[in-house]
């Protein structure tokens, strides 16, 4: 074989890896074109399946998912950034929210819940969307391992009173884990405050669609 043609093989071998790797690249980008509307569906499928558990369906009709608000107050709603808050409607009456609520003090980081509040104040249900609490000690917050989080249903800002909105170790209504006051503690006051927080801005979180901050 001559330094020709080991040259000319060199050159179409490098073409070759040159025509695949477009190849690759452009299939990548079909697919992934065509997976997008897929994946926004799941995704949308998800974020339903989670309000409803804290809002049942039943209660409204509008597009929850679609029908948001971005608001700021870190005081009571545990962050500096914009969270979420879903509007229920019902034949486009206003009848429940569901407040996204960060508890920033929890025993391994920030605790992301759901908090649904009905029209007249009283929860709907809470649920934890995320979380580091250590394995076995933060499990009681699961619903999937503990209805303690279905305590909150039916409570509002002034019941139990400001001292009940508390874990028993501190005086008041709601239990604590075996070994574990930290993250219940935690998720009481983030419940308690997003209460105050309804209370506060009910009126301006169904008619407003700008920003709402502190």
């Amino acid at each position: 074989m001559t330094k020709i043609d080991s040259g000319k093989k060199i050159v179409l071998a490098g073409w070759l890896l040159a025509v695949t790797a477009l190849l690759g690249t452009g299939l990548m980008m079909i697919v992934n074109s065509h997976s997008k509307p897929f994946i926004a569906k799941n995704e949308r499928l998800v974020l339903l399946r989670t309000l409803n558990s804290v809002l049942s369906p039943d209660l409204y009709d509008n597009d929850i998912v679609n029908d948001t608000l971005s608001v700021v107050d870190e005081k009571l709603l545990g962050s500096p950034n914009k969270t979420t808050v879903y509007r229920a409607r019902l034949e486009s009456k206003p009848v429940a929210a569901v407040l996204q609520v960060i508890a920033p003090n929890g025993y391994s980081g920030s605790i992301l819940l759901l908090v649904g509040i009905n029209l007249s104040g009283e929860i709907a249900g809470v649920r934890v969307v995320k979380h580091k609490e250590t394995p076995g000690l933060g499990d009681g917050i699961e619903i999937q391992r503990s209805d303690w989080i279905e305590s909150f249903t039916g409570k509002s800002k002034n019941d139990p009173s400001y001292i009940g909105w508390k874990v028993k170790r501190d005086g008041g209504e709601f239990d604590q884990f075996t070994g574990a006051t930290i993250t219940p503690r935690a998720i009481v006051s983030a419940v308690h405050n997003a209460l105050i927080y309804f209370e506060q801005h009910q009126g301006d979180l169904f008619a407003s669609k700008e920003i709402l901050t502190e």
